[in-house]
């Protein structure tokens, strides 16, 4: 299947050569110079499989693109790279609390960017096994890439999405900071512990009721307690 990748950034030359790049690559690339246009060819059909997304926007801020593309239905589950001058750590985890799923600084080998965009694609891409997975109203659909509450559809991103499946699946259990890094992220350059605790702060927050499920094994990492039943 022929995946497509928007390149989003405001130095024209820049994205010429990563266009190039790609297309070597096999890639079919889209560009915007811009947040607008950035958000218009998100929306687009075909959609692209993934984004590269610049921080420094010339209209609206990288962040606010991906808050957007993180709050409408259409676009809230397209993994998102974001490619930046910016490493602060606070850079970062601003990123990643938005619910980006890797995060790269400039400037950066092609040979780099082409391993994190194939391992973000290979994490979305991965399929589960075949089943469902339920803590009294809470349902987790590995087939339909859906989390319910209560009948109710949970708003996650990939990322978080891949976190309860795997703190769910492994109920019971004290799961380290350093495994989920391995299993979620697959130790992504300049992930570490502070992420796995943004994101289990953030899962919490949706799971509501629930969230108090996912309990903190103090000196080691997080467990999901309760009993689930596959389906």
């Amino acid at each position: 299947m022929t995946i497509q990748i928007l390149v989003v950034d405001d130095e024209p030359d820049l994205v010429q050569n990563l266009e190039y790049r790609l297309k070597k690559e096999g890639f079919v690339v889209q560009t915007a110079l811009n947040g607008r246009m950035a958000l218009t060819q998100a929306n687009k059909s075909p959609q692209p499989d993934l984004i590269l997304l610049d921080l420094m926007l010339p209209d609206i801020q990288g962040t606010e693109v991906l808050r957007r593309l993180r709050s409408a239905p259409t676009t809230e589950r397209i993994p998102v790279i974001m490619v930046t001058a910016r490493g602060e750590e606070i850079d970062r985890v601003l990123g990643f609390e938005l619910g980006v799923d890797d995060y790269v600084v400039k400037p950066y080998s092609n040979r780099e960017l082409l391993l994190r965009i194939r391992a973000v694609l290979r994490r979305v891409e991965q399929t589960a096994p075949t089943q469902r997975l339920k803590v009294d109203d809470l349902v987790v659909d590995i087939d339909a890439h859906q989390a319910m509450l209560n009948g109710e559809d949970i708003n996650l991103t990939a990322l978080e999405f891949r976190l309860l499946y795997t703190l769910l699946s492994r109920r019971g259990r004290a799961q380290s900071r350093d495994f989920l890094l391995e299993e979620v992220w697959e130790y992504q350059g300049g992930v570490n512990s502070r992420t796995v605790d943004t994101h289990v702060t953030r899962l919490r927050e949706k799971l509501k009721h629930k969230g108090d499920m996912i309990q903190t094994v103090r000196g080691i990492g997080y467990r999901f307690k309760g009993q689930t039943e596959n389906t």
